[in-house]
């Protein structure tokens, strides 16, 4: 049953989450190799959903899929969450949170442009006008306000955060054919990415990891970014009436994950990561309304 008000809660409740994984991210790091905080994280987002899904009585749905869904499940584990975490978390290790959590908001925006040659959608002038906008955003915060010199604070930080986009991007354009339950789908991408993980984590740094904050940290990654909060919002759209107002919530996190940077990281918030995190919003927003206007003539007929 569809209802507006319930939605946004989950919606709002989806936001507060992803407007702390910044700081959550940078806790996690400071004794943690990327790829080991990906290992914690992704287990225990795996109990996590295992546990949903048992609450919800839907456990069975596990194990009543196709042979080729459950290759699919191992194809789309290797790039999420396996490739775009190693992405995200290592543009995390390099950059200040101010930086790598603007930049990854970039997404949306790339998402827009795959669908062009994938899924066929048309790419008007407003698109373009908002990239322009968007990515002057990027180079604003990445070159820390020196513009001019394009003089990029991290140049492989960077390249790992929007790298990143693209494979998040591609991620939901391989999402689009998927026709599993969405957190039995994400259930078995982790499950069956975490074996990899496991693997290069134990090559890469070994399994001894340190007992501090940054443990707990990586657990709260799992648990509420990985986890609750996916569920949260496919909830939030499920009993949305107007799915663009729950959508625009959004827009909200980035502003709100400054205020977790700067009094719990301690991060000094330069001005170039206002302006360009505004002028990424505003280029997302425009991207935002032609899709509206894309919805509103498609439901008139036209």
């Amino acid at each position: 049953m569809k209802d507006q008000k319930t939605a946004m809660l989950y919606g709002l409740g989806t936001v507060l989450l992803w407007s702390t994984v910044a700081t959550a991210f940078k806790l996690a790091l400071a004794d943690l190799a990327p790829v080991q905080m990906l290992l914690i994280a992704c287990t225990a987002s795996v109990l996590v959903m295992a546990g949903i899904l048992m609450a919800q009585k839907r456990w069975h749905l596990v194990f009543a899929l196709s042979k080729k869904q459950y290759v699919q499940s191992f194809g789309m584990g290797l790039i999420n969450p396996c490739l775009y975490y190693f992405f995200l978390f290592g543009a995390f290790d390099r950059l200040p949170a101010q930086e790598a959590q603007p930049l990854n908001y970039t997404w949306a925006l790339v998402l827009a442009y795959l669908s062009v040659p994938f899924l066929g959608h048309r790419l008007r002038k407003l698109d373009i006008f908002a990239g322009l906008v968007c990515y002057a955003g990027v180079v604003v915060i990445a070159t820390r306000g020196a513009v001019t010199s394009l003089s990029f604070s991290d140049p492989l930080g960077v390249s790992l955060a929007i790298g990143s986009t693209l494979i998040w991007a591609s991620y939901w354009i391989i999402a689009t054919r998927d026709t599993r339950d969405p957190v039995v789908g994400l259930f078995l991408n982790f499950l069956s990415g975490l074996p990899v993980i496991a693997l290069i984590c134990w090559w890469t740094q070994g399994l001894a990891l340190p007992l501090t904050g940054s443990l707990l940290a990586a657990l709260y990654v799992g648990v509420f970014e990985m986890g609750i909060a996916f569920v949260l919002w496919s909830y939030a759209m499920k009993k949305a009436e107007n799915t663009s107002r729950v959508s625009n919530l959004i827009f909200i996190s980035p502003f709100l994950s400054l205020v977790f940077i700067y009094f719990i990281l301690g991060e000094h918030i330069l001005p170039s990561t206002y302006i360009g995190l505004v002028l990424i919003m505003g280029g997302l927003w425009l991207q935002q309304r032609k899709v509206k206007a894309r919805e509103q003539e498609l439901a008139s007929g036209h």
